[in-house]
């Protein structure tokens, strides 16, 4: 088995971390990188083998396109000729499997991916949509792969994954943005930067290990810490006055939104 990889960035490199990790062969796994000396340290750090854009792909058993949207087209394209019916699985944001269908002449076996930046740490979830002509065979190993850096979500709608964007792909960033606005409050209240910094960090992790460990939700536990008349009460009042619940719904849905306008702009391309 060979798992080729186009595209040698941060979420191609936590991916190969994760999968030799997890049993994968440093000889299993290929990655084409344009970049010379990112290629000696992949190389280096992983013991896979490497290969710049214009070498020759070694017969693989999957692809994994890890390159930004608006690169994949060219290097689809080229590829394509070398990829036969290959299994192909993009993390390319927006880029919908009809269109990458097309670019690459027509090729099926496709699974769409949307991971998140924990997977660096080995703790993301990735949303995952398989075409039509993806085995369960390519649906496995797709998984297998996925699974390394974090868990998978498969759902059976690819307008989905414009969903799984708003919610887990572009979610961390919503997290760090309540966590520096916290480490605000905490410098506002007069701590010095390091104990705010600390007070907002371990807070959310606490309240993260808490809330994966418990069989309440997240409302029980919030009604749990939120006594009545006291300080967590107010606060809780606050936050709803401000109308935050309905801002943070607004904004996964403009993400879903923005989500979908790439795919429909990248598919437009996919005319030129």
């Amino acid at each position: 088995m060979k798992i080729s990889f186009i595209g040698g960035g941060n979420m191609a490199a936590a991916m190969v971390g994760g999968m030799v990790s997890q049993g994968f062969k440093g000889n299993e796994i290929h990655i084409v990188e344009p970049d010379a000396d990112k290629r000696s340290e992949l190389a280096r750090q992983f013991g896979v083998s490497v290969g710049a854009p214009d070498d020759v792909l070694p017969a693989s058993t999957a692809v994994i396109f890890a390159v930004k949207p608006q690169q994949l087209r060219p290097i689809a394209s080229t590829l394509a000729p070398q990829l036969a019916d290959t299994l192909v699985i993009s993390i390319a944001a927006g880029v919908r499997a009809d269109t990458l269908s097309k670019w690459l002449g027509g090729l099926d076996r496709i699974v769409r991916v949307m991971p998140n930046t924990p997977a660096l740490v080995q703790a993301g979830i990735s949303g995952a949509f398989a075409s039509a002509g993806a085995t369960a065979d390519d649906k496995a190993l797709a998984e297998r792969i996925l699974d390394s850096i974090g868990e998978t979500v498969w759902v059976n709608e690819e307008g989905d994954i414009d969903g799984v964007t708003a919610i887990s792909g572009s979610g961390p960033a919503y997290v760090f943005y309540f966590m520096e606005s916290l480490q605000a409050a905490a410098r506002a209240q007069g701590f010095e930067p390091e104990t705010a910094r600390k007070l907002a960090y371990q807070t959310f992790a606490g309240a993260i290990k808490l809330a994966l460990q418990s069989d309440d939700d997240a409302a029980t536990l919030r009604q749990k810490v939120t006594s009545k008349g006291g300080t967590t009460e107010r606060a809780i009042n606050a936050l709803e006055n401000s109308q935050v619940r309905s801002t943070i719904i607004a904004a996964a849905s403009a993400a879903a939104a923005r989500s979908r306008e790439l795919g429909d702009e990248l598919g437009r391309d996919t005319q030129e």
